[in-house]
């Protein structure tokens, strides 16, 4: 920020405070939204069981299929969480490096 113009270096301190904040809304948002994509899908695969009856047996695998693909999901963004977690505690705590 000191190589910035004087003039700028206030609107800049200010947007990078918002940053700081915004971050782990951000974070969150990302986080819920992959939560609510994946049971979405397997709510949706559950009501084509639900009317298929007994001849369900294809809905059935893929719901468990999907099922599988949501636990490697949730330890893709455990993973990413902790990341960026990491990450942002880095620069709050270090900001010149």
């Amino acid at each position: 920020m000191s190589a910035a113009p004087l003039a700028l270096r206030p609107v800049l301190a200010v947007i990078e405070v918002m940053s700081y904040f915004v971050r782990p809304i951000s974070h969150s948002i990302r986080l819920a939204g992959n939560m609510m994509a994946g049971h979405a899908v397997i709510k949706v695969f559950a009501g084509f069981a639900g009317v298929m009856g007994v001849g369900a047996v294809l809905p059935v695998v893929a719901i468990s299929a999907v099922y599988a693909l949501e636990v490697l999901v949730s330890f893709v963004q455990a993973y990413v969480f902790t990341i960026l977690t990491c990450v942002y505690l880095k620069d709050a705590l270090h900001p010149h490096h």
